[in-house]
């Protein structure tokens, strides 16, 4: 299997620069005429729009394909699904992580899918779907401390790289002395791991993997992140519940043809692909 290629200091940051645009520079998956678009919270909607972070590989992060700058990963897979099976055109916004509910709140998003964790607090202001995927998390630091941080015990008092508004953030605040660096992207937190700004960052397992395999000097610890497991979960608006009731039909479709875990597999394999 071909390999993204290790990426040096300034390839990565090149596509720090890339993944970082959040409104600016989105990649839809299909171009839409806005003229004809319409929101999919109503009936007979022909537009879905996904509100999603995307350098979380292999859930969501950009590949060139056929030349072009595309959003892919396995959340997109099922936003796909979803759109299908509702008619409707699948139109990506990437965006910072820590934006998306209130993009969602303020319906300039239809649904959120970006490695979401059902908390009480994003119960309580948006509409959850049934769960997913779930995932362990894992503690990734440089080649050389990999014995020094083996627990989640030596991580006491060190700084950690986390990606604002995320689960792996509130895991770091419980961590004594722990010094937080928060920042929106995952690349920008690799950028600080290599440049020694931080001695370790909490990813979700399949993100920390995708980057290990793919940066020279990395590797994931021995040390054990406490999870709650609860999975994952995707956004709607609070109280619509019409399209959350279309989004878990569909889960629960993929769920039964096991489509979810074929899209996790090519999803991993694509991120490592050159």
């Amino acid at each position: 299997m071909n390999k993204w290629g290790k990426l040096s200091l300034g390839m990565l940051l090149a596509v720090g620069l890339i993944t970082g645009c959040g409104s600016n520079n989105n990649a839809d998956t299909a171009a839409t005429d806005s003229n004809n678009s319409t929101n999919s919270g109503a009936a007979g909607a022909t537009t879905l729009i996904l509100g999603t972070s995307a350098d979380f590989p292999p859930y969501e992060f950009h590949k060139m394909i056929d030349g072009k700058d595309t959003i892919v990963g396995f959340d997109i897979d099922i936003a796909k699904e979803i759109a299908a099976d509702m008619g409707a055109t699948l139109e990506i916004k990437d965006l910072p992580f820590d934006s998306l509910l209130n993009e969602l709140s303020s319906g300039r998003v239809d649904m959120v899918i970006s490695g979401l964790s059902p908390t009480p607090e994003r119960a309580e202001a948006v509409g959850l779907s049934d769960i997913y995927y779930k995932a362990e998390q894992a503690v990734v630091v440089r080649e050389a401390d990999k014995d020094k941080y083996a627990t989640m015990e030596s991580l006491v008092g060190a700084k950690i790289g986390v990606q604002t508004g995320s689960i792996q953030e509130e895991i770091a605040k419980d961590i004594e002395g722990a010094q937080l660096t928060s920042l929106g992207k995952i690349s920008e937190i690799v950028l600080q791991l290599n440049s020694n700004r931080v001695d370790a960052s909490i990813m979700e397992g399949p993100v920390a993997e995708s980057f290990v395999k793919n940066v020279d000097g990395l590797v994931i610890t021995d040390a054990k992140p406490p999870v709650e497991d609860d999975g994952y979960v995707i956004g709607v608006k609070k109280d619509n519940t019409e399209l959350l009731d279309k989004v878990n039909a569909t889960l629960d479709r993929l769920e039964s043809e096991g489509k979810i875990d074929e899209f996790v597999a090519a999803a991993s394999e694509l991120a490592e692909s050159e």
